[in-house]
């Protein structure tokens, strides 16, 4: 099958200020099917609202890992528009549709959307990866210049080194990637830019360094994480009633470890 012209593709990027997280909407112009990458609960209007207005039709939303640091929308979108949660095989959100391991993925359209597991940040990190639009979503795997931390939920400094290498550096250099995060403005880097300038996993830097560079980090309790993890590990959906609660963070600490950095904590995540 030939390639898709990147002209059949519609694609917004969306930011929430208060967490410094991008979403991103994709949509087949042909069939108007969309999909929500990462959705942050505070901007359900929004993001249904430009739903709304390209005459699109939500048929998925894709969790690039659990995050710490915002709520997602998955659940409500469910709810309101009867979309699909799609997850990483390994993130153990409860209640997704579909958990996707590695080189499967989701037809959106003429469009193919591929799951490639890239864990190291969390053991269940997912980057997203659109080879026909020459697009990859790399949630906190792959930062523009940096990367996630890797001292919560089953962080491995050593897996996200071979995971950004063998995974996201091995697709074409053109390849335009969109992190879950920035803080800096920043909206969209290459695979070829991060191979040249990330400080932390350019093709400059071996496995041990990228160890001892993660090692020396010293890094904030994350600000959100007690409602987020919790919160996301039930695609932001409340427990079913209040005689059922949802597990402690304790025991969810145990379960899926902790992650992720907020904005005011600095750089280094």
């Amino acid at each position: 099958m030939g390639a898709v012209p990147e002209a059949t593709l519609i694609f917004r990027q969306l930011f929430d200020p208060e967490t410094s997280t991008y979403s991103y909407l994709l949509a087949d112009a042909r069939t108007r099917e969309a999909v929500l990458i990462d959705p942050v609960r505070e901007h359900l209007e929004r993001d249904t609202t430009q739903l709304r207005e390209l005459e699109l039709r939500l048929v998925y939303t894709l969790e690039t890992h659990v995050h710490a640091d915002h709520v997602t929308a998955s659940g409500l979108l469910r709810e309101r528009l009867r979309s699909r949660i799609v997850v990483g095989a390994q993130t153990g959100v409860q209640n997704a549709d579909l958990a996707l391991a590695g080189g499967t993925g989701v037809r959106l359209g003429d469009h193919w959307i591929e799951a490639r597991e890239t864990p190291g940040h969390t053991s269940g990190c997912v980057t997203w990866v659109c080879a026909q639009a020459g697009l990859a979503f790399t949630g906190d795997a792959l930062l523009i210049r940096g990367c996630g931390r890797t001292d919560f939920q089953q962080g491995d400094a050593r897996r996200l080194f071979r995971s950004v290498r063998e995974h996201i550096f091995t697709l074409p250099d053109e390849t335009r990637l969109h992190p879950a995060h920035d803080y800096q403005g920043r909206m969209v880097t290459t695979v070829a830019e991060e191979k040249r300038f990330n400080p932390r996993l350019g093709l400059g830097r071996t496995e041990e360094q990228f160890l001892e560079i993660m090692g020396a980090l010293k890094l904030a309790y994350p600000r959100h994480m007690d409602e987020a993890v919790p919160a996301n590990l039930r695609s932001g959906l409340a427990p079913a009633s209040a005689r059922e609660p949802g597990p402690t963070v304790a025991a969810l600490v145990a379960q899926a470890g902790r992650q992720d950095v907020e904005l005011d904590f600095g750089l280094g995540i």
